[in-house]
């Protein structure tokens, strides 16, 4: 079963930019995430993974906090995007390559995976290397 279209831009804009969704739920938690976490990964996270699964691990690298509103995502046509180019930490040592980033809850650690993709193409990182993810970068619900 799918969801409806609007629902579906609707269910982003809860996740993405705290926004509520009349008479269905709204974002009065006593402490509602203020930002969302994009992590990078060496390989697919997986449906049961978390934010550590396959997390790249090069050095100086973290994950990158983006506001959960507006002036962090845009949400269009069921389709979610960064408002602006995100930058990653430099490589300052060891390589990787990137094939996939998530969107999660935390800064650190464990953080649950709300959505999670491909990296197209692929971000060989090395030192020097600053990965980013552009405004083409895009999340869809289906």
């Amino acid at each position: 079963m799918s969801k409806g279209n609007t629902f579906e831009n609707d269910l982003l804009k809860l996740i993405f930019n705290a926004t509520a969704i009349g008479n269905i739920a709204d974002n009065a938690a006593s402490s509602p995430l203020t930002n969302l976490y994009v992590s990078l990964h060496t390989a697919d996270v997986g449906e049961g993974g978390d934010q550590t699964t396959n997390e790249t691990a090069y050095t100086s690298y973290g994950r990158v906090a983006v506001a959960r509103t507006t002036g962090g995502w845009t949400v269009t046509n069921n389709s979610v995007s960064p408002v602006a180019t995100i930058s990653f930490p430099a490589c300052t040592g060891g390589t990787s390559t990137i094939t996939h980033w998530a969107v999660g809850t935390a800064s650190s650690g464990t953080g649950k995976v709300l959505y999670k993709g491909t990296m197209t193409p692929n971000i060989a990182v090395s030192n020097g290397v600053t990965p980013q993810l552009t405004t083409a970068s895009a999340v869809t619900e289906d």
